[in-house]
């Protein structure tokens, strides 16, 4: 296989995805069908502290909270180095307030939504969107991309924001000032079917960590399966930001229970500890050390004390994270909701509430902001404007890497092609087991079996499983045996008695590829 037909991989999927989302303006649509007829290639990598203006009050801790930021315990804190980074620490920090900017502007033009995550959480996701993941902004469904999900989903003018700077055509200006607008491509949730760019559809708090969990399960199934020592063709992390809401929620700790016992390595949690629900301190109903929790499911836990302005804090736990191969790594990263508002910083009232007119020109003050709504400062825009080149590098370079790939192992590039693109083999139908009137009976869970075994033979994105149930249900595949941290390359799921959990993950085990089928 040539690299232009390499490339036809990833452009059979841009083109899926542009009829899917149906592009309603001209400029979009060119925009989007330019990438289309990229030559050979489609791909992306991006590439101290010290606080600005006084952010939020500081308050003394009630024993709960102490509790909870493990006072009285010894905690794994990140090791703080100082790491190879190009960008100087003061446009890091003009570019985390662009992002909390854009959000306070976006809520507030709304008079809707909730400015206190992304004015908290702005540090870790600069460096996620501008310094770690890979991804291709003119493709935003290149294959070997890390995935990123907002679990936290009300929070999502965070992730609107880093869309816009990173380059992506899903988020342009004018789609910011409709935020939660009727037609908007930015809702008040993150909607995978509505903006290209956004992975999965979270709102629920705890779903999206669980649909993380499925789309890491997918990475590590696929990667035993068609890596060869010389060629890592699945390569790929996914780095979730969930908050104490999703925390509460009983399917997250049924997920983060299997994503440790599966010891999913690539899937990297940041854990928005900022102790604020929309009714007030956490400490009414959330005590528990959720570190303590984490560590007994099987994870690695890292504390970022300082997740307001510890840059490198939190990029030394990420560094961390990534040697941590054998298990999932929680990142609980401490910052303060609505940082930077001189009055409602660390209050509920910056939760789920624009922060109003007088707050808001009181914490452009603060954090020393002197422009206009939605402003992107030129220095900040020129920094970001590398990642749609570096993107195309990224994915031209994976695109010859799979043309390599298939010149060596044609059988299993065309497995992977078909579970990439969803593109089912020619005839598969007449796998299937005939029956007539006259068959013997049986009951209809014997008769799916042998649907599912037929079919396991000729579709190869299919995946069995049950929860607790495989002997009751028929739904193993007879032919496999079970995901395990150490076999993740058989095909049938177990998931105990998680029913809640399971339907999450299958479903982002789906959304990775569309050729897999859960």
């Amino acid at each position: 296989m040539t690299s232009s037909t390499s490339v036809t991989l990833s452009q059979a999927l841009l083109a899926r995805a542009i009829s899917h989302h149906g592009s309603s303006s001209t400029s979009d649509r060119v925009s989007l069908s330019a990438a289309l007829t990229l030559p050979t290639f489609s791909g992306l990598k991006s590439t101290s502290s010290s606080p600005s203006s006084s952010s939020s009050t500081s308050s003394k801790l009630s024993r709960f909270q102490r509790r909870r930021l493990g006072a009285n315990r010894p905690v794994r804190a990140a090791a703080v180095e100082t790491l190879d980074t190009t960008t100087e620490t003061s446009l890091v920090e003009k570019s985390v307030n662009t992002i909390r900017f854009l959000a306070i502007d976006a809520v507030e033009k709304a008079n809707s939504g909730h400015p206190g995550l992304p004015m908290g959480c702005a540090p870790m996701g600069h460096i996620l969107y501008d310094e770690i993941m890979r991804y291709n902004p003119k493709n935003p469904y290149w294959f070997n991309r890390d995935r990123f999900v907002l679990s936290a989903g009300h929070g999502c003018m965070l992730q609107y924001a880093l869309l816009h700077l990173a380059g992506y055509d899903s988020v342009k200006e004018e789609d910011l000032k409709g935020f939660r607008q009727w037609g908007s491509k930015t809702p008040g949730h993150p909607e995978n079917f509505e903006t290209p760019g956004v992975e999965v559809t979270t709102g629920p708090l705890g779903q999206g960590i669980a649909n993380a969990v499925g789309l890491a399960l997918a990475e590590k199934h696929l990667a035993a399966r068609y890596n060869k020592p010389d060629s890592e063709i699945v390569d790929h992390y996914t780095y979730v930001i969930l908050g104490d809401g999703c925390q509460m929620e009983g399917i997250s700790n049924e997920v983060a229970s299997l994503a440790g016992h599966w010891g999913l390595g690539k899937l990297i949690a940041f854990y928005d500890d900022n102790h604020i629900s929309i009714d007030g301190d956490t400490e009414i109903a959330f005590t528990e050390s959720v570190d303590t929790r984490f560590e007994g499911l099987g994870w690695h836990v890292i504390w970022v004390k300082n997740g307001n302005t510890g840059y490198d804090e939190i990029r030394a736990a990420i560094k961390e994270a990534k040697a941590v191969t054998d298990r999932p790594t929680l990142i609980k990263v401490t910052t303060t909701i609505g940082f930077g508002s001189p009055n409602k910083a660390n209050s509920y009232s910056v939760h789920g509430a624009a922060l109003g007119a007088k707050e808001v020109d009181a914490t452009r003050k603060n954090l020393g902001w002197p422009y206009e709504p939605f402003h992107v400062p030129e220095d900040v825009k020129s920094h970001w404007s590398r990642h749609a080149a570096e993107g195309s590098a990224l994915e031209a370079e994976w695109n010859a890497k799979f043309a390599e790939y298939e010149k060596k192992y044609k059988e299993e590039a065309a497995e992977l092609k078909s579970i990439i693109t969803g593109e089912l083999p020619a005839g598969w139908e007449k796998a299937l087991p005939t029956y007539t009137p006259e068959s013997p009976a049986d009951a209809t869970r014997n008769l799916s079996q042998a649907n599912l075994n037929a079919l396991a033979k000729v579709l190869p994105g299919l995946i069995g499983g049950s929860a607790d149930l495989a002997s009751s249900n028929m739904t193993l595949l007879k032919s496999f045996g079970d995901f395990q941290k150490n076999t993740p390359e058989e095909r049938n799921v177990r998931f105990g008695v998680r029913e809640h959990g399971m339907g999450a993950i299958c479903n982002g085990i789906a959304l990775h590829c569309p050729g897999l089928i859960p």
